[in-house]
């Protein structure tokens, strides 16, 4: 089995384990941070998205479609459309909530679209091209690919976690 197709296979089951989520709770439910420390699930399923939309977009040299496609305008957040929201503090995290829940699980459907559709027409053989050399050792794409779901099934398991503390199930 090709790296890919595992990797397709992976973001399937994170998105399958994000809707399972949301599908269990109320909009309040999933904007609800259970403590300080944790982030809502609205928050965790929208940081996930754009950071696979990012990363992503990025690989292929476009703008995200967060802003390209006009995410940006959907979410209307009182936040930077740059916001680095993986240093959010837990006043920046509050801020991300929706009135709708299918505008988080839309925004996830095309960010995985993308990614599969990428993993999809991916030259494998691009796999150890250096694609970040901030870093000590320098990122390779297969690296940068790992990262990317690697994060995302971390963030789809804190969902569950936070669901769970939020609904008491």
């Amino acid at each position: 089995m090709e790296m890919t197709t595992i990797q397709v296979e992976l973001l399937d089951r994170v998105q399958e384990r994000f809707e399972e989520t949301l599908d269990k709770m109320t909009v309040e439910e999933a904007n609800k941070m259970p403590h300080p420390l944790l982030k809502s699930v609205t928050w965790l399923f929208w940081h996930t998205a754009r950071e696979i939309d990012m990363q992503i977009s990025d690989l292929k040299g476009e703008e995200a479609m967060y802003t390209s496609n006009g995410w940006n305008k959907r979410f209307d957040l009182p936040l930077p459309d740059d916001t680095p929201e993986y240093k959010h503090t837990s006043e920046e995290a509050e801020q991300v909530t929706v009135s709708d829940k299918n505008l988080l699980s839309d925004y996830l459907d095309v960010s995985i679209k993308l990614a599969k559709d990428y993993l999809d027409n991916l030259n494998e053989d691009t796999l150890d091209k250096i694609v970040d050399e901030n870093w000590s050792p320098p990122v390779t794409h297969q690296a940068r690919l790992i990262s990317i779901i690697d994060d995302a099934v971390m963030h789809s398991g804190q969902a569950v976690y936070t669901r769970r503390l939020v609904i008491n199930e």
